[in-house]
């Protein structure tokens, strides 16, 4: 079970058979399936796609091999080498390019890599595009171009600073405020993009960086996933430094994560509701996050006076709801900030910008800033699935067990207490469930997980 297909795209473990793991043959079955469907899906003779990559050590053997599909299918590349996710997302539209597809496994340790694929607007497919390119990659019904036709190359590495630029151009980002401000951060990029990208655009804001794990190598110096357990060496550098925050990033640079003054998480779910603070501050409207996210976005939009509202997990699922819900700001409660100002995808050079201005015009501490919001706590636990589990019946008998609560059953089992929630959910990127849930104490988050996955595996079983 190490290679995943989902809405999230095509996620495998390098290494191993073709079909159970991602190898070269299915990299280029892949790749040629999302060719092939672009070609009906834009109805072109000619077309133009974005491909990039984060640092991960098979990123290049992965790149090779999906360019050259492309250009045999007769596609021309623009080929931004080492990128971020958010970078090529708003590469496609400047390009005039039909699609864009994304090298990497995000979160995930490095044996992992993957294909993230993209529309001609620089967002992710949706379930039924996704679903198309899934049945052409399993028929493996190619047609190649003839040598008169092949695509052609271009590469293009200065995209992380035209990035850089349109974040700096934003209504809401004043960079003169910023460097006044005088902030030193460290930044720990996890060897991958990060490292390049982050680091530029706080130079550029006039703030002192002290770079930890900023080359980009590929070769990860601790589990890249940006959760408490992984983060040691920044919370220890953040106080020896005397650094006003820490900021980490995952290796593709759409999850954004903060160390406070104090070398305590400011806590990733919290990373939305202060750039989502700041935001609807300036504007009024509305806000998105998921099923899994924390109460306290819908708190903080409460207050401003908007409208708060929750999507199945899943970048493409939130760009829908924030659409439909004209969200001025949105995204997940991994990190994930999703600001339409700039683009339909999480970036975390944006949430970093937005941040700063937060906290240039407030004044006082991070710590401080923190405290200042709704207290939730979240646990965040899994159960590694094993061949023949009946996932969907587990789900089906825990809506029932807990039918009298409010249930939401758009993406796995929501169960809504009044103090309380657990989300239940298959993976969309890993052969496990997640348990999620949130309270207003550690230990009450802790124990209702406990307690969750004592009925789940009672149900199933284990």
């Amino acid at each position: 079970m190490t290679l995943i297909k989902s809405i999230s795209g095509i996620r495998g473990t390098i290494g191993g058979r073709s079909g159970d793991n991602l190898t070269p043959i299915d990299a280029v079955k892949f790749a040629a399936a999302y060719g092939i469907w672009l070609k009906e899906y834009s109805k072109k003779d000619k077309l133009r796609v974005v491909v990039g990559r984060d640092a991960r050590l098979s990123g290049e053997m992965i790149q090779n091999l999906v360019v050259s599909t492309l250009v045999g299918l007769g596609i021309d590349i623009v080929d931004l080498d080492l990128s971020t996710t958010p970078t090529v997302e708003i590469a496609v539209p400047m390009e005039k390019a039909d699609g864009g597809i994304i090298l990497t496994a995000s979160h995930n340790p490095k044996q992992w890599n993957a294909l993230k694929l993209l529309n001609e607007k620089g967002e992710f497919l949706d379930a039924a595009q996704g679903a198309k390119i899934l049945d052409i990659a399993e028929k493996e019904d190619f047609d190649f171009c003839d040598v008169d036709d092949l695509g052609s190359i271009t590469r293009n590495d200065s995209y992380i600073d035209i990035h850089i630029d349109e974040v700096l151009d934003l209504p809401l980002v004043d960079a003169d405020t910023i460097r006044k401000a005088k902030f030193k951060v460290v930044v720990d990029g996890v060897n991958s993009t990060g490292g390049i990208a982050i680091p530029k655009l706080l130079e550029e804001l006039g703030v002192e960086v002290v770079k930890l794990y900023c080359d980009p190598t590929g070769h990860f110096p601790h589990n890249p996933e940006p959760l408490k357990e992984h983060l040691g060496d920044i919370c220890a550098l953040v106080l020896e430094e005397k650094a006003d925050f820490g900021i980490v990033v995952d290796p593709d640079v759409d999850r954004l994560a903060f160390i406070d003054n104090t070398g305590e998480m400011f806590g990733e779910e919290y990373t939305l509701v202060a750039c989502a603070d700041y935001v609807l501050g300036k504007t009024k409207g509305n806000t998105v996050s998921n099923l899994s996210s924390s109460r306290a976005l819908r708190d903080i939009t409460q207050k401003h006076g908007g409208t708060y509202e929750a999507s199945a997990v899943g970048e493409v699922n939130v760009v829908t709801k924030m659409k439909a819900n004209k969200a001025i700001i949105g995204g997940e409660g991994n990190g994930g900030i999703i600001y339409p100002e700039s683009h339909y995808g999480r970036d975390s050079l944006v949430g970093t910008a937005l941040f700063l201005m937060l906290m240039a015009e407030n004044g006082g501490t991070v710590a401080d800033l923190r405290a200042s919001y709704p207290s939730y706590f979240m646990s965040k636990k899994k159960i590694q699935l094993t061949p023949g589990l009946d996932v969907d019946g587990i789900l089906t008998a825990m809506a029932e067990k807990y039918k009298d609560e409010e249930i939401t059953t758009i993406d796995g089992v929501k169960i809504d207490f009044a103090e309380n929630w657990v989300h239940l959910r298959k993976s969309n990127t890993e052969p496990i469930i997640r348990i999620y849930t949130e309270a207003k104490s550690q230990s009450q988050a802790d124990e209702l997980a406990d307690r969750i996955i004592g009925e789940i595996k009672a149900v199933a079983g284990l």
